[in-house]
C-alpha cells in the first residue's frame, strides 16, 4: 500500500500523452492508497458529499470525495475528460446511463445502463463511450466512504441531468477543501 504522496509521484511519472484510460487504470488498480495517509484531505458533511482537491497540474487533478451513508451525486458527465476512481475506504456504486436523445435546448432522455460496485479491491473508470453516471453510497452499505478521483484534464463545470424532468444543464464545480485547507464558503 502506498501513501498518497507516493501515489501522486507515480501519477506524475506517467507522461501526458500516456495519460489514457488503460495505463492510468492499470496504475490505479496496482497501487492502492493507504487510507491513513488521506486524513488531511477528508471532510464529511451531513448535507452533501464533499470534493477535496489534493493535487492539480496541467494534465490531471486528484481529489478525495467523502460520502456519508446515503449520499449520492447527481447524474452528470465529465465534459469529455477521463476519470478514474478508487475507493480506499468503504464501498460505492456507479450507476451508468445511456443518452438516448439530447438537443441543444436542454432536453435529454436517459436510460439506466449497467451498475458497477467499487471497494478497495475494485477501482473503476468512466467509460468514454458511456460517460454519464451517478455515484451512490447506498444506505445498505451502512458506512462512510472515501473515493479518490483522478480527472484528466482538470475541468471546472459539467452537465447535470434530471432523469424524471428529461432536462440537463451546465453547472460549475467547487472544492470543499484545497490542499487540506477548507475552502471559504464565498468561493464555493
Amino acid at each position: 500500500m502506498k501513501s498518497i504522496e507516493q501515489f501522486i509521484e507515480g501519477l506524475c511519472a506517467i507522461a501526458a500523452p500516456d495519460f489514457t484510460p488503460e495505463p492510468v487504470g492499470a496504475y490505479i488498480a496496482a497501487t492502492p492508497v493507504d487510507p491513513a495517509s488521506l486524513q488531511r484531505y477528508l471532510r464529511f458533511e451531513p448535507t452533501h458529499y464533499t470534493r477535496n482537491l489534493i493535487f492539480k497540474c496541467g494534465h490531471f487533478e486528484l481529489m478525495t470525495v467523502c460520502w456519508e451513508v446515503g449520499q449520492v451525486s447527481r447524474i452528470h458527465n465529465h465534459q469529455g475528460q477521463n476519470c478514474w476512481m478508487a475507493v480506499p475506504a468503504g464501498r460505492l456504486a456507479v450507476q451508468n446511463y445511456e443518452v438516448i436523445r439530447m438537443d441543444d435546448q436542454g432536453f435529454c432522455e436517459l436510460r439506466e445502463a449497467h451498475r458497477v460496485e467499487m471497494d478497495p479491491a475494485h477501482p473503476s473508470f468512466v467509460q468514454p463511450e458511456m460517460p454519464v453516471h451517478s455515484v451512490l453510497n447506498l444506505p445498505e452499505y451502512n458506512q462512510r466512504a472515501v473515493s479518490l478521483h483522478v480527472y484528466s484534464y482538470p475541468y471546472d463545470h459539467c452537465l447535470v441531468y434530471d432523469l424524471q424532468g428529461r432536462t440537463y444543464m451546465d453547472v460549475p464545480l467547487f472544492y470543499d477543501s484545497t490542499y487540506g485547507e477548507s475552502t471559504p464558503l464565498t468561493t464555493r
